[in-house]
């Protein structure tokens, strides 16, 4: 199960989940709690559900970030993380929480986890604590507890994050916070790519299509592309093209909902052949194509096709 980085981050839900997001044009997401808890992670995921985030904004400032959100015709809804970093400042957050609120509709959450479960991310990750190096995790722990406590008060959402994993925290964020269309939102990008020029590191699934024929040996598609009407329909002439794609596509469709449903929020599928110029180009573009059909955010990339030549 993977863990959180803990500094300058890491949940059961305390209570029912919230409905979710309502049509109010803005809104402000404060996120705040324990170092080790999870904020980083939270502030991903609200990153996903397109809100303008920014972490460890200062306090002086947060006045007129909510002036922004609140004028700004670009932005709708923003988070930002608060917490015992700011050091002796976080007193006034009372105060200057009480007049954002009146100019843009805010909300607290606060994150939280058990001193033994933050205990052993510290140890995992080995990091110091934010307060400083000369006391110990545990004591650290103890006296950023009552630091946070007039914070935690102001809390309107309390997370225990103790039993979750970051995939867990995410659905739990996206839930109380997203609207049905971003709840299972997934950017899958289709990218073409030459494996003489290797392997794509950030792939999340790569198909060879090398067992094509290919174009490359037919004298008048050389200097083409897949992105050419002409090799396009000569690469999807063959049988074992078209078989390829159907059982792919049939592949695909069964995996992205879960995908989705395990908080995945952006997928890599890469498309290798040779030179990375024809088969796997026109075979991004198809999957593209059907993948959008079904719903789908896809983006289509070719790491090592060169401008088409004439």
């Amino acid at each position: 199960m993977q863990s959180f980085d803990p500094a300058p981050d890491a949940v059961e839900p305390q209570g029912p989940t919230s409905p979710h997001l309502s049509t109010q044009a803005k809104e402000l997401v404060i996120v705040t709690g324990m170092s080790g808890a999870g904020k980083a992670s939270a502030l991903k995921a609200f990153e996903d559900l397109g809100y303008h985030c920014v972490d460890n904004l200062p306090l002086e400032l947060m006045s007129d970030f909510a002036g922004l959100v609140s004028e700004s015709p670009d932005m709708d809804r923003a988070a930002i993380v608060v917490d015992v970093r700011e050091g002796a400042t976080l007193d006034r957050l009372p105060e200057i929480l009480q007049k954002v609120k009146a100019r843009l509709h805010t909300r607290v959450i606060y994150l939280d986890a058990q001193d033994a479960v933050l205990l052993r991310r510290y140890s995992e990750t080995r990091r110091p604590h934010p307060l400083g190096r000369t006391e110990t995790v545990s004591r650290s722990i103890v006296e950023e507890r009552q630091l946070l406590d007039p914070v935690r008060n102001l809390a309107d959402t309390l997370i225990d994050t103790s039993s979750l994993n970051v995939h867990q925290l995410r659905a739990n964020i996206q839930a109380r916070f997203g609207t049905e269309d971003n709840v299972t939102r997934l950017l899958v990008s289709c990218l073409s790519f030459g494996f003489k020029n290797g392997v794509p590191l950030d792939a999340d699934m790569v198909f060879d299509v090398r067992f094509l024929p290919n174009p490359h040996f037919v004298p008048e598609f050389r200097n083409k592309t897949g992105l050419d009407p002409d090799v396009a329909a000569y690469v999807r002439g063959f049988p074992q093209t078209g078989e390829f794609l159907d059982r792919l596509t049939e592949l695909m469709l069964y995996l992205l909902p879960h995908y989705v449903e395990e908080g995945k929020s952006y997928l890599t599928v890469g498309f290798g052949c040779t030179g990375g110029q024809h088969r796997s180009v026109m075979m991004v573009e198809e999957m593209a194509r059907r993948l959008r059909e079904a719903g789908y955010e896809v983006k289509a990339l070719h790491r090592d096709m060169p401008r088409e030549r004439s």
